[in-house]
């Protein structure tokens, strides 16, 4: 074929770039593409230099594994190059694998026999013992020189020092993969956070650096683990003929070996094999990219021999890919059931793990100025199983002009209420907690929870059928409910439709504090609730109350002040408030409280447990607290008594264990008199 000047010019960017990223990856452990784009970059040199054989040199990435090694270790001599492996990634091309070995082998009717186990995704490296200790430990670097990390490896537990039993070669060499495991890896970096240092980005970066510090005692305290795969040179001892035997030996030495191994006949087997490792990926405690198969005859593995850069008899079959990169359109905002809003990258769509993805979390705004991710950004975006797709970070090198960070909106991009964040708090939430449609559901639902307004028969299921069949907005249209709609839902007939309406009237007889709590304010439980009602004495009072006036309230911090301020400051919410009051809804007057200290029981804590003849928990509850007692769900030494009614249960035993008073009913009414 003849070359071109765009051919040449292609050629040469190919090798540039894959160099680049040879070193980004292999000496910098600093990838900044993803596997998928680098064996795309890879695969096409692959083609041009096949295509045009003359344009084939020495130095070209295909005829080398990785990137010269850093300066700072010395540099080691492989006796036998660590070369790399061919990849397939899909059915066909692993038949065609097969298909060359029979040719190769003059064996077409039998079953070759392969060796499989999962790809780690880590660090390769060489182990050299002689008279079974361990003399040297190096990186592949090159795959003809690589590091000295003899003092690094020492420090891993799963490496021995020295061999198990007595009879091994006088001399021989060991290649695995050291890694860190999922669950490591998350310790790492959140210790890595609580000391302020830089996160790592994946555990295959995490085990690459820490193998590749200058100070060893850092090393040790990393989570690493070595699983060897193979041989280098071996002398002065007769090894067995079978790779998967090999490996058996290798563990009796005292190697660990993947706990997935296993020796198969047939390319169809393999495929298989492939498929049930596939499924149980997001399972597996460290990460894996793909499946590796050997030719598990070592006799034919020599027949076969090797190309420049990879033997004949191995190969990677690849997983799809978890990560790709594409471009960042756009961001939206979406509100969860909780009023918080998460920022969502609008994609380029893009095949991710075998599924198509448009868009992908980024989890909150902090997230977003960490990463530095700005709209037109490409960016790498990562699915693992059934989690949803997240973009991982951007690829500030591909970045062009001059890109804007995402910005959160200052109105809810749902009911237009206002959007505020807690000081020292991640999440921005939307503040029209009673008109948010996205936000009515948990909103009714606590309205009529049993410490709220209380209104029986109205559970989370019957919410749901209101809400999805339009029958109900927000809590505002629950005392417009008529019996007939009511009859109309799924199980409820119309005896169940005319108790729930009764609920309805009698819950809107209550008091100040629950009605508060009921609002379902953010942070304001039930006790805060009691401390407003209290305070203020009204609903126009506490409505009317500035931040500094609301933090003068017993319990009452700063951020829980900017929340009922930033909840009574939206008019839609308030409107609400006034139409549940127009509908009847009611409570007795409350008489402030100047003092609380100066209250009969100020300073004791209480605990209620049993039935009580004639009065709820909830309401024994507030009659000890309009004495000034606090009233708690737990005994302790602290607690002043338990008040027991019929069937009270554990908690008289504690007390009795503590010393605690126990208190009847009758001691009890005694008590509040």
């Amino acid at each position: 074929m003849t070359v071109t000047d765009k051919i040449l010019t292609e050629i040469k960017q190919l090798r540039d770039d894959i160099n680049k990223h040879n070193h980004q990856y292999y000496v910098l452990d600093d990838p900044s593409i993803t596997d998928q784009a680098y064996d795309q970059l890879f695969r096409r040199l692959q083609k041009l230099e096949a295509d045009y054989p003359q344009l084939r040199t020495e130095d070209s990435p295909t005829q080398r594994v990785g990137s010269i090694p850093a300066t700072h270790f010395d540099t080691v001599e492989h006796e036998l190059p660590m070369l790399s492996l061919d990849n397939a990634f899909d059915d066909d091309e692993m038949m065609a694998f097969e298909k060359r070995l029979k040719e190769r082998l003059t064996h077409q009717g039998a079953e070759l026999s392969y060796t499989a186990e999962p790809k780690l995704d880590g660090l390769a490296v060489s182990l050299l013992y002689e008279q079974g200790v361990l003399t040297r430990a190096a990186t592949r670097g090159d795959g003809n020189r690589g590091e000295n990390i003899t003092a690094n490896a020492r420090t891993l537990s799963s490496i021995p020092l020295r061999l198990q039993g007595k009879n091994f070669p006088q001399r021989f060499e060991v290649r695995g993969e050291v890694y860190i495991k999922h669950a490591d890896f998350k310790a790492l970096n959140e210790q890595q956070r609580r000391s302020g240092a830089k996160e790592f980005a994946n555990p295959r970066n995490a085990a690459a650096g820490s193998l590749r510090l200058l100070d060893s005692r850092v090393t040790a305290s990393r989570p690493l683990t070595f699983c060897c795969y193979g041989l280098g040179i071996v002398e002065g001892y007769e090894l067995p003929v079978s790779h998967f035997e090999r490996m058996q030996l290798l563990q009796a030495f005292g190697f660990p070996i993947s706990p997935y191994i296993k020796c198969l006949s047939g390319i169809e087997a393999c495929i298989g094999y492939y498929q049930s490792i596939l499924a149980t990926r997001d399972n597996l405690a460290f990460e894996i990219d793909g499946v590796v198969f050997k030719l598990d005859d070592v006799e034919q593995q020599t027949r076969v021999g090797f190309v420049s850069r990879a033997p004949r008899w191995a190969i990677a079959y690849k997983f799809p890919a978890q990560e790709v990169m594409t471009k960042l359109l756009d961001v939206d905002f979406q509100v969860g059931r909780t009023g918080a809003l998460t920022p969502v990258a609008r994609l380029e769509p893009v095949a991710v793990g075998g599924v198509m993805v448009s868009n992908a979390t980024l989890h909150n705004m902090d997230e977003i100025q960490r990463k530095d991710v700005r709209i037109g950004d490409v960016v790498i975006v990562r699915r693992a199983g059934d989690v949803i797709p997240e973009v991982v970070s951007a690829v500030i090198d591909q970045r062009e002009g001059n890109l804007v960070l995402p910005r959160m909106p200052e109105n809810c991009p749902v009911c237009g209420s206002q959007v505020s964040r807690a000081e020292g708090q991640a999440a921005y939430r939307c503040s029209g907690g009673l008109v948010c449609s996205a936000q009515r559901k948990e909103a009714i639902k606590h309205f009529a929870s049993r410490k709220a307004m209380d209104i029986d028969g109205l559970g989370d299921k019957l919410v749901e059928q209101m809400v999805d069949q339009g029958i109900i907005d927000s809590i505002g249209d629950l005392y417009h409910l008529e019996i007939h709609q009511l009859a109309g839902l799924e199980r409820m007939a119309e005896k169940s439709a005319s108790n729930l309406k009764t609920a309805l009237d009698n819950s809107k007889s209550t008091t100040l504090a629950r009605f508060i709590f009921a609002l379902g304010i953010r942070e304001v439980g039930e006790t805060t609730a009691e401390s407003l009602a209290n305070h203020f004495t009204s609903i126009e009072a506490i409505q009317a109350a500035d931040i500094e006036s609301l933090q003068m309230v017993a319990d009452v911090g700063p951020v829980v002040a900017e929340n009922v301020y930033q909840f009574f400051q939206q008019e839609k919410n308030r409107l609400v408030i006034d139409n549940l009051i127009q509908q009847g809804v009611h409570w007795p007057a409350v008489t402030a409280i100047e003092n609380h200290e100066s209250q009969p029981l100020a300073g004791h804590v209480y605990v209620i447990t049993g039935t009580l003849e004639g009065l709820s928990r909830d309401q024994a509850a507030a009659r000890l607290k309009a004495k000034g007692a606090k009233v708690s769900s737990s005994v302790s030494a602290k607690t002043t008594a338990v008040i027991a009614g019929e069937k009270p249960g554990s908690k008289v035993t504690k007390a009795e264990s503590l010393g605690v008073k126990v208190l009847d009913q009758q001691a009890f009414q005694s008590l509040l008199e």
